[in-house]
């Protein structure tokens, strides 16, 4: 799997332009993680607002209804205000009271399942994973085919015209729709510093991606040795070091020093960390226990000759 990084050269020559070009950029990657559109938050913002502002209007005529309702007296509006299918029949027959009520009532549910709808999408869109800096500056040059800096110039010409040039001026505003699924800090550090050595070559000819599969192995293997040089210092320490405040001090600092690396090269949250630190412990008091019960007494022995 890819993440595009860097332009390589010329453009292809192609016949495509405008909206069909940029479509065809975002479909080359392979592993999709070139699928970043804007979530226009402060529309979205704006449009939530004109919700709430519409069904708190809606309240207020609901409220003004049940109101004028607490003084009816009519056995219809009493019966009305107590039976659905009274208040339905009513409405449907034409009456003009319960038919005004009714279309408030259908009106309100229209509006605020809507809402609700806003509500859990623009959720789910502020949850997203965020797109990689890497993949966005790269689009960025692409878009301007410039390959030195990330934005415009006199001589740069975007793909997009009109207010589509700014789609990926801000990066707080965009949402990747696919991701790479390793997204740890360990993980964006060696793509971010050593993505040459995970290049690989795009469909299109112009701009190098990086392997997302070699990068996952990489970053694993590398784990692996990060947790095995920590296991082997602590084992080092403990058959190295005799003083018993020492060595208690110095096993403190490994197990310190195990909880700091997951907690900043990975996206544990604090249970797994607390988890994993114990382990980490747990193993290190078993080759302690084990250490102080073959150390040798310090009692003097007495043997008595066999009679």
């Amino acid at each position: 799997m890819s993440t595009p990084d860097i332009e390589l050269g010329t453009r292809n020559v192609t016949s495509k332009r405008g909206f069909a070009l940029v479509a065809s950029k975002i479909n080359s990657d392979v592993d999709k993680t070139t699928t970043i559109y804007r979530r226009f938050d402060e529309l979205s913002a704006r449009s939530l607002l004109y919700f709430q502002a519409e069904l708190a209007e809606l309240e207020e005529e609901l409220k003004d209804n049940d109101d004028e309702d607490s003084q009816a007296r009519d056995k219809i509006a009493v019966d009305c205000q107590r039976d659905w299918s009274v208040f339905e029949r009513s409405a449907g027959e034409g009456v003009e009271r319960e038919k005004r009520r009714m279309e408030l009532v259908m009106k309100i549910r229209e509006k605020l399942e809507k809402y609700h709808r806003a509500l859990a999408t623009q959720q789910t869109l502020l949850n997203a994973p965020t797109p990689s800096p890497s993949t966005v500056k790269a689009l960025r040059k692409w878009f301007f085919n410039n390959t030195s800096t990330c934005r415009p110039t006199s001589h740069e010409t975007p793909r997009l015209w009109g207010a589509s040039e700014r789609m990926y001026d801000n990066i707080h505003d965009l949402v990747a729709l696919r991701v790479p699924a390793d997204q740890d800090r360990l993980s964006s550090f060696v793509q971010n510093n050593f993505s040459l050595l995970f290049q690989t070559s795009s469909p299109d000819g112009t701009t190098a991606y990086i392997s997302e599969r070699s990068l996952s192995h990489f970053v694993t293997i590398l784990s692996t040795v990060l947790a095995a040089v920590m296991l082997l210092g602590a084992i080092i320490s403990l058959y190295t070091v005799k003083n018993p405040h020492a060595l208690l001090g110095m096993l403190s600092g490994w197990t310190v020093l195990f909880a700091a690396c997951v907690g900043l090269l990975t996206n544990a949250r604090r249970d797994q960390i607390f988890g994993a630190t114990a382990a980490y412990a747990a193993v290190l008091v078993v080759f302690v226990s084990g250490n102080l019960g073959s150390a040798p007494s310090s009692g003097s022995c007495v043997c008595t000759p066999g009679i």
